[in-house]
């Protein structure tokens, strides 16, 4: 009976090994690895500190004007099903700690200070590296 081994020396292809590969395998890897280093590019240009910092700015405006617009934000996403509320914390963690926070029962001076300590983290974090490097 003939083998369907490869021939002795032969070296599979990256389209031979990628073939090989579980389904689920083959859909998390460019997941796991940034989509092409899609996130590392937007960390470095600044496009995540721009997104945070309007997302921050809504916040701040949202609590200062009309403070029942965040209560109803956090209220909207607690009515997702969890696996959406589980993807918006993933996606935007500094965030919704803040508002989790800002939901709590503690004192309002904890409350506001936490909320702009994980505001100026979270700014800090995704401030471009050329802006660091500057100052």
């Amino acid at each position: 009976m003939p083998s369907i081994e490869p021939a002795m020396g032969h070296v599979p292809t990256a389209v031979e090994t990628e073939r090989r590969k579980p389904l689920m395998e083959r859909v998390i890897d460019p997941v796991a690895t940034g989509l092409g280093n899609a996130v590392g590019w937007m960390a470095e240009s600044g496009v995540l500190f721009a997104v945070f910092a309007l997302i921050w700015i809504a916040v701040a405006v949202g609590l200062v004007w009309s403070a029942g617009t965040v209560d109803d934000a956090w209220r909207a996403i607690r009515a997702l099903p969890m696996v959406v509320q589980l993807i918006a914390w993933v996606l935007f963690l500094p965030v919704m700690v803040g508002m989790w926070i800002w939901e709590s029962s503690w004192p309002f001076l904890v409350r506001l200070v936490l909320l702009i300590g994980v505001a100026g983290w979270n700014l800090l974090i995704f401030l471009p590296k050329a802006a660091r490097t500057a100052s």
